[in-house]
């Protein structure tokens, strides 16, 4: 029964994957034959190049970028997820650390990415770093609001079990909080794309976000739009891993739904 589930979800979510592929594609040629210039090139030209230049040169640029993001993603999970569920359990902790992240949480800290160039270097250090201290917030957010939604009844539950504090965090606060996480997760991936693209203008020659500038530079805009579908795709791959997670760890969240 539970593969016929399976199934029926990986089923859905390809056919919806197909369906918005085709909207956009379509909503594409429209905006091609409305502007009429060659800043927007027919889809079909840009997707041949695409395949064209996927297995040498896009690959490359792609596996960069990806690598980049996983380890600044991986690094903010880790540290963001721990800070945030020790904030929520502890009103002590909280109070110490919540105006720091209060005051930090909204400045643009894109802005600091010559400071941390000063301090990492030019290379891959001050890029991972930029995207950390930009998605940490976010999963540290919604970790710690995540522990203060759990009912107190449910610590009462668990507490009358004679369980310690390990077991608290392990059978009630983690799995509590993870729907919140997987959802900030899901927000800081398309974030740290952004931020990405706009590290990887400076001081590299490798990543997708550089081949899509330089291409335009070069007024390549079938190279550049190609870049473009890359980038969407490795941003759809990461999204279709969040979701494999999610039904792996929180699986829970989808009983009831048709």
């Amino acid at each position: 029964m539970k593969r016929i589930e399976s199934l029926n979800t990986l089923q859905r979510g390809f056919l919806q994957t197909v369906y918005g592929m085709l909207a956009i594609l379509v909503f594409w040629y429209g905006m091609h034959f409305f502007v009429g210039s060659a800043a927007i090139p027919a889809p079909h030209t840009a997707i041949l190049r695409f395949f064209v230049l996927l297995p040498v040169v896009l690959s490359r640029h792609l596996l960069v970028s990806l690598g980049r993001i996983v380890i600044a993603i991986s690094i903010s999970l880790v540290l963001g997820s721990a800070l945030g569920l020790w904030m929520g359990a502890s009103q002590r902790v909280d109070r110490l650390l919540s105006p720091v992240v209060y005051l930090l949480y909204p400045l643009p800290k894109i802005a600091f990415l010559p400071v941390l160039m000063i301090l990492f270097g030019l290379g891959e250090t001050s890029k991972i770093m930029l995207i950390i201290l930009i998605i940490i917030f976010q999963i540290l957010v919604a970790a710690r609001d995540g522990v203060r939604e759990i009912p107190k009844e449910l610590y009462f539950s668990v507490l009358s079990l004679g369980l310690g504090r390990g077991a608290l965090y392990r059978h009630l606060i983690l799995p509590a909080t993870l729907p919140k996480i997987m959802t900030a997760l899901r927000i800081s991936v398309g974030i740290s794309i952004s931020i990405l693209f706009f590290g990887e203008n400076y001081a590299t020659t490798y990543g997708i976000g550089y081949f899509i500038m330089n291409s335009w530079l070069m007024a390549d805009y079938v190279e550049m739009f190609s870049g473009i579908l890359a980038l969407s795709l490795m941003g759809l791959l990461l999204f279709k891993a969040i979701d494999l997670l999610e039904a792996r760890w929180c699986g829970w969240t989808r009983l009831g739904k048709g």
